[in-house]
């Protein structure tokens, strides 16, 4: 059995494949969405502590190929659920890295000329955000240690969020930032 196999081209979740899943996280359904919401936060956790700027679609990926899985393994399958849901999701995190394009680094320049390109840039991208993006990630990265810690948590709950949702808002705008960086640096280093 090939628990990473990943879902055959054309194939779609019905209503009856979702339920069949839930059933086999619990068969009491109320208890079943709870596990389900448990699974996705952990799976979202995962992957942005692997840097992956596509969390979210990246869990929702791994959780549709176990649905399509469980429609063979349901009535056989023994043990926790969550090992099961980290190998496919492990799956995915390997397809994700195969198939990101690895940025081309700009030409090296002298280091002073580089470190002003560099901020150059990072200031013109800075621009682009809208301004609630900017603040947000001016205020995620600053401070050090335990005043970081003790910042983010501030943040979070001025924005009215969990702690984890504001790392992935961060984590998305920074890579924003970084490849717009990058495309900056590249553009002026042709010129």
């Amino acid at each position: 059995m090939n628990l990473h196999a990943t879902p055959k081209k054309g194939w779609e979740m019905t209503q009856e494949d979702f339920s069949k899943f839930l059933y086999w996280l619990n068969p009491d359904r109320d208890r079943a969405g709870e596990i389900y919401e448990k699974i996705r936060h952990r799976l979202i956790r995962i992957f942005v502590s692997r840097a992956c700027t596509s969390s979210e679609e990246l869990a929702d990926e791994t959780i549709n190929r176990v649905v399509r899985k469980v429609q063979e393994i349901a009535d056989t399958y023994v043990g926790e659920r969550i090992p099961y849901f980290i190998a496919v999701a492990n799956k995915v995190h390997l397809e994700f890295l195969r198939k990101k394009p690895v940025p081309q680094t700009p030409p090296v320049l002298e280091s002073s000329v580089w470190a002003e390109a560099e901020y150059d840039c990072l200031e013109e991208c800075m621009e682009h955000l809208t301004p609630r993006s900017r603040d947000l990630v001016l205020a995620y990265y600053r401070e050090e240690k335990h005043e970081k810690i003790s910042l983010r948590k501030q943040q979070a709950d001025k924005l009215g969020i969990p702690l984890n949702a504001l790392r992935i808002r961060a984590c998305r705008i920074r890579a924003k930032l970084e490849s717009c960086v990058i495309d900056c640096l590249r553009q002026r280093t042709v010129v």
